[in-house]
């Protein structure tokens, strides 16, 4: 009730505004103060009091979105607009797309707009990008495909003349820095499948500048009051986030990110890994921060700068990225690197992503340095291949996988750090979804041993594993046999780790085995006759044997012990 009358009273103090603004909306959005309270009004208003501002304003919204204050007003229309009204607007920007992406504060409408827009519209605003003889088929907005090279091949249209427009699109958006929209990172990916290698490399040199150093495009839903600019101005206690963390929150911009970082120069790597100091974190918990980190672990070479920056601050915060669905990616990838159940496909796709014209000619794809398989990378240790000056081809990351791992892992003191981690907090790590990946791997020894040298501590950690395995049945705690997560990663161990199952079937199994013979526990159990080791089947095959004779203990028949 009290929330219906407060309501009540807002809509009529907002109706009494908006009626003595009436007929004054185009000079209202000129001030600062004046226009905030209109954007305010334009909120809370009913369908038809925001109708008629919509009416009011529709001749000059494109001329307001250039405007300062203005820009905001037009943004909160075009969210709030009808299907109808929104149309209209995707109309008006026929011919005036590529001029408001090169102004600093209309980009941001053209965004906004972007966003918000149906697959058809998105492509009907695209096309205004890449050429104008492609602005004339309107039949285009209707097809599936929204690649650029197809289209072109279709139409039959001449490529070299769309790039040469889209280079006159494209320049002077780089030039204004205007480069953190998403419609901005499709149509530079859209321009890389057509560039050749001199544009692409020009590109990518532009972009590395402006992705490293902080935003001074207008973001936000309305601009601060000049006393609290100057507060913040006095303050700078805090770095401004660089466009590099900024986009990365679309598919798009990760691919953007990942380009610059894999066709960079040596020099532009270490300007890219410098400028996301203090920003580690967001992006390891973040979906696709997260795997522009992998991309870093994966192929600079300098180890010692990325130790720096990247893994020190990791390791401040190990147990929360443990738990969490993206933190734990970057540290699973020093573990196992791609594993395909870690990473779904439409991410090893982007760690895979290479601007086409910048692979060296004689480089088959099979031979790249990321050549994602089912479970790894495989990386080509060949010389610098034919390229623009400066600029890497995909494949230059010239230090062994395994030794860049074991870097990583082992000289930072990385694996020392994770390795106490999960010993402390081994328990509730065995019991949930994401936390018992990470386990899993290191009690494994990693991919390729890469925590060879470490025996002593993962033998602490299996001690830790088992003693919880051990322990009785409680009404607080599910135990480590019963629960989903912890069964399974259990078993898993005792398939993969013969010097596991020693200790678990010491500590947890031996002269137990029938009170474990059923549910999630049962799969435990079998395991050790699963096992491809002869020395760990051996271990229980006296006690195992006759509960499977007695029909207590079910195991696949192709599988079954003697095999």
């Amino acid at each position: 009730m009290l929330i219906s009358a407060t309501f009540v009273k807002i809509s009529r103090l907002v109706s009494e505004a908006l009626h003595k603004m009436d007929g004054k909306y185009l000079e209202i959005t000129g001030s600062h103060v004046t226009a905030r309270v209109l954007q305010t009004c334009v909120k809370w208003c009913s369908q038809s009091e925001r109708d008629a501002i919509f009416e009011a304003l529709q001749p000059d919204l494109l001329i307001l979105s250039r405007k300062k204050y203005a820009v905001f007003l037009v943004k909160k229309l075009i969210k709030l607009a009808t299907k109808k009204q929104f149309e209209w607007f995707i109309s008006t920007l026929h011919g005036c797309v590529a001029k408001l992406l090169r102004h600093t504060i209309g980009a941001s409408v053209v965004d906004c707009a972007y966003q918000r827009a149906t697959q058809p519209q998105k492509r009907r605003v695209l096309l205004e990008l890449y050429s104008t003889e492609l602005q004339l088929f309107t039949d285009l907005t209707a097809q599936k495909t929204h690649s650029l090279l197809e289209t072109i091949s279709n139409l039959g249209l001449q490529k070299s003349s769309v790039l040469q427009y889209m280079t006159t699109v494209i320049h002077p958006i780089l030039e204004k820095g205007i480069v953190e929209y998403p419609i901005v990172h499709t149509a530079l990916l859209e321009y890389f499948t057509i560039a050749d290698k001199t544009s692409a490399s020009d590109v990518i040199r532009q972009l590395i500048p402006l992705l490293t150093q902080g935003s001074s495009i207008i973001d936000g839903d309305e601009p601060s009051a000049p006393e609290l600019q100057n507060k913040m101005k006095a303050k700078k206690k805090r770095l401004p986030e660089p466009l590099l963390v900024q986009i990365m929150n679309t598919r798009e911009g990760l691919k953007i990110g990942i380009s610059c970082l894999k066709h960079g120069s040596v020099k532009d790597r270490k300007k890219i890994i410098k400028s996301l100091k203090g920003h580690i974190m967001k992006l390891a918990l973040s979906d696709y921060g997260c795997i522009l980190l992998i991309s870093i672990l994966s192929i600079v070479d300098d180890t010692k700068l990325v130790t720096k920056v990247v893994i020190q601050e990791l390791a401040k915060h190990l147990k929360q990225l443990i738990f969490d669905k993206n933190g734990r990616r970057p540290l699973l990838q020093l573990l196992h690197p791609l594993c395909s159940s870690y990473l779904p496909p439409a991410d090893l796709a982007c760690l895979n992503y290479r601007v086409p014209s910048l692979i060296s000619k004689d480089e088959a794809p099979e031979s790249t340095t990321e050549v994602i398989t089912e479970n790894r990378v495989d990386v080509a240790t060949n010389k610098e291949q034919d390229g623009s000056e400066g600029m890497h081809s995909a494949n230059d990351s010239k230090k062994d996988p395994l030794q860049r791992r074991k870097e990583l892992l082992m000289k930072s003191e990385l694996a020392e750090a994770l390795i106490q981690t999960c010993v402390e907090n081994v328990g509730e790590l065995l019991r949930t979804n994401f936390g018992k990946d990470v386990l899993q791997e290191i009690a494994v020894g990693g991919k390729d041993s890469v925590l060879e040298g470490m025996t002593d501590r993962i033998h602490s950690l299996h001690n830790a594993i088992a003693s919880d395995a051990a322990r009785p049945k409680t009404e607080d705690t599910e135990h480590a046999f019963d629960n989903y997560h912890s069964s399974r990663v259990i078993r898993k161990l005792v398939l993969e780790s013969p010097a596991f199952a020693a200790i678990l079937w010491k500590e947890a199994l031996e002269g137990k085995c029938e009170t474990w013979a059923d549910g999630h526990s049962s799969k435990v159990a079998a395991a050790f006759l699963e096992s491809s080791d002869s020395k760990v089947r051996k271990l229980a095959e006296p006690e195992l044997k006759p509960l499977i004779d007695r029909g207590i203990l079910k195991i696949p028949d192709h599988k079954a012990m003697g095999k």
